[in-house]
């Protein structure tokens, strides 16, 4: 299906050290992803879609996010390739599309936005055109005329919308958009119960005010493992060797970075962190990272219990990827590391084994 990548920062990227340069960039991962574990789907070529925010606030251009989509593949659009050499943003959604709900259409390129809030998603709400009719009843005229395209997700935002007082405000605290997103979640799960859906619902939702960041890794099952989702975070995220190879540096205690990710953008081990199942993640404006258990029916309190749910079913659909290897016993392609020569040269005589590892992240309890 999808990949998703997210930027949270102290000071602006340029946006190809995301999109573009690095080997294992969001781009590169939808046409070449070495860590995806189903391989029959191995292209995400029905599009893409990348959002920002100004790094300096002008009241003339307003607080809303600018986004440009296209139904191109990401990879052969050359537009893309120079925008993103000259567009620095504090706050950065990536995401690359292969359909599986809605028509190949720019209406249905992730992400969205209404107003200052952008959405983007990975998986698929099942037997959606079943609960497609209950959700429309639930909206404002305003809301129910808001979607251009077809899909689950930008309906499924929709609904989100709803759940806030006032989806036009100015700014959300972001307890307000994390209940929001529960509200969505449990909504969903309530209608799908109600329609005797039994297939679950697979609910990487992403969203932002251009201030805080809500993510939540989410499927309606006790026994299956989400979409994957993995987070980093440290102070610098830069090139070390030729060839694009990337990693994410923590020098001391700041957070000057934070990404959450479909697919880890770099091939170091110490860089990332998967974020468990049924976890909702929140960015604060002050770069505090929270990890939130969602406590519901599909929610497994002992750890061992979780640790079993299967990996089939998100994998069946293209929807799971392993960072650095196997798990559960699902086989992977070895990455691309950087040769010898490539580490020599950016090191200057350096050897691969002296070079700093970036520590593991760690993550506040909610």
């Amino acid at each position: 299906m999808c990949r998703l990548l997210i930027y949270k920062g102290t000071e602006p990227i340029q946006l190809s050290h995301l999109l573009t340069r690095p080997c294992h960039s969001i781009i590169n991962q939808a046409f070449d992803s070495r860590l995806r574990l189903d391989r029959r789907r191995p292209i995400n070529g029905d599009g893409f879609g990348v959002g920002w925010y100004d790094p300096v606030k002008d009241p003339e251009l307003g607080n809303q996010p600018c986004i440009f989509n296209s139904i191109t593949p990401a990879w052969n659009n050359a537009n893309l390739t120079r925008l993103a050499e000259k567009i620095k943003s504090p706050l950065v959604f990536a995401h690359v599309r292969a359909t599986t709900a809605g028509s190949l259409s720019q209406d249905n390129c992730h992400p969205w936005h209404f107003s200052q809030l952008m959405w983007m998603h990975n998986g698929g709400i099942a037997e959606f055109p079943r609960l497609k009719r209950k959700l429309q009843s639930k909206l404002t005229d305003e809301l129910y005329n808001f979607p251009q395209g077809n899909t689950d997700s930008e309906w499924a935002f929709a609904l989100f919308l709803s759940m806030l007082d006032d989806p036009h405000a100015e700014s959300f605290t972001q307890h307000e958009l994390r209940e929001a997103m529960l509200k969505t979640i449990s909504t969903l799960n309530t209608w799908a119960r109600e329609a005797d859906i039994k297939e679950p619902s697979l609910l990487n939702f992403c969203v932002t005010d251009g201030h805080t960041v809500v993510a939540t890794r989410y499927i309606s099952s006790k026994q299956d493992e989400a979409a994957s989702l993995y987070f980093s975070s440290g102070t610098t995220f830069d090139e070390y060797a030729p060839g694009g190879h990337y990693r994410m540096s923590k020098r001391d205690k700041r957070e000057n970075i934070i990404m959450i990710a479909s697919e880890p953008l770099t091939f170091e081990q110490a860089d990332w962190m998967e974020i468990p199942t049924n976890t909702l993640m929140v960015i604060t404006p002050k770069m505090n990272v929270l990890q939130i258990p969602i406590i519901d029916e599909f929610h497994l309190s002992d750890p061992l219990e979780a640790k079993k749910r299967g990996s089939d079913f998100a994998a069946q659909k293209g929807l799971l990827s392993s960072a650095y290897g196997a798990r559960r016993g699902a086989s992977v392609p070895s990455p691309l590391q950087p040769t010898q020569d490539e580490l020599e040269q950016a090191n200057d005589g350096t050897s691969g084994e002296d070079f700093p590892r970036a520590d593991a992240v760690g993550v506040a309890a909610a």
